[in-house]
């Protein structure tokens, strides 16, 4: 019985210092007023170089679920039917329909595997060995090269010309 006492006496102790400690009187930091602009080092004015604002892009405030919309309104007619909602599946299902005869079988929605399974299996045994399941195995991806190129020439160029 006594360690529930002394548990609830040291709960309240620590409820008591969090309320002691956390209660601030202090007031927010006035923070410093923005630096002036200058003009830069070659003398022109520093907001000569900000382009105007006509000439930056605005993006539109259309919301992502309007941008959805209209990627399925095809007719621009603001109502979608459910012909424009089901022609995006249609095109995919077309893909996949080998034998066009409107009806999808396991074989042909998985026609990446099948096929990567025929390809694989030399003898045409209907089974994979070790060494035709290795074939398998995803290719890693290349990594782009990127061309090496001496811009020292281009450097010292650009920097006679500005002399």
């Amino acid at each position: 019985m006594w360690r529930y006492v002394a548990g609830g006496l040291a709960a309240l102790a620590m409820a008591a210092a969090g309320i002691f400690l956390f209660q601030s009187k202090a007031a927010p930091e006035a923070l410093p007023p923005p630096p002036a602009m200058t003009p830069a080092d070659n003398g022109s004015d520093a907001a000569e170089a900000l382009p105007p604002l006509e000439r930056i892009p605005r993006a539109t405030d259309r919301t992502r679920e309007q941008k959805r919309f209209d990627r399925y309104d095809r007719d621009r007619s603001e109502a979608i039917t459910l012909a424009e909602l089901m022609e995006p599946r249609r095109k995919a299902f077309a893909k996949l329909d080998r034998d066009k005869d409107g009806k999808l079988s396991f074989e042909e929605w998985a026609i990446r595997t099948s096929t990567r399974f025929s390809d694989a299996d030399k003898d045409k045994s209907g089974r994979l060995t070790r060494a035709e399941f290795a074939t398998t195995a995803p290719k890693p991806r290349a990594t782009p090269r990127t061309p090496k190129c001496d811009c020292r020439e281009a450097v010292a160029q650009a920097l006679a010309e500005a002399e």
